[in-house]
């Protein structure tokens, strides 16, 4: 058994799969979140909040981790029975989505420079995010209580 501890909460493992870094993989990788999050009997909103995080996460990675050529997305669910965990890991080009400054959202889109919202709305939907890279992967989680 896989375990996370994380300020002391210890996460159980309940999947992990590893995915094409494609958008084509998107619908198998959305199936297999949600089943999980409605194993972990996390509330209608909490579940959308985190498939629309997985989606940009995923998404991000399918388009801009493996600048020349396909690689893989691993995928992890952790619980600890209140929350859950998403964690994405992948072995493309270094990045730390955290360290960009958050997008002026006063300004108008015309105004602003491109890129930015997504992790942005990440960032404001969970109660943590957190980035590491080790051991050769970019390693990003996703936490949030499932109420």
């Amino acid at each position: 058994m896989l375990m996370l501890e994380y300020n002391g909460i210890k996460y159980e493992l309940m999947a992990q799969k590893e995915f094409d870094a494609d958008t084509a993989a998107l619908d198998a990788v959305n199936e297999f979140v949600e089943q999980l999050l409605e194993e972990a009997d996390c509330s209608m909103k909490t579940t959308m909040q985190l498939m629309v995080a997985l989606e940009e996460i995923f998404v991000n990675i399918a388009h801009y981790a493996y600048p020349e050529g396909n690689g893989k997305a691993d995928i992890s669910v952790f619980t600890d029975k209140t929350s859950v965990v998403l964690r994405f890991a992948d072995k493309g080009t270094p990045f730390d989505p955290l360290a960009k400054a958050d997008p002026d959202i006063t300004l108008s889109a015309e105004e602003r420079s491109i890129g930015g919202l997504g992790i942005f709305m990440v960032k404001k939907t969970m109660d943590n995010v957190t980035y590491e890279y080790t051991d050769g992967q970019n390693i990003l989680m996703l936490f949030k209580k499932c109420n």
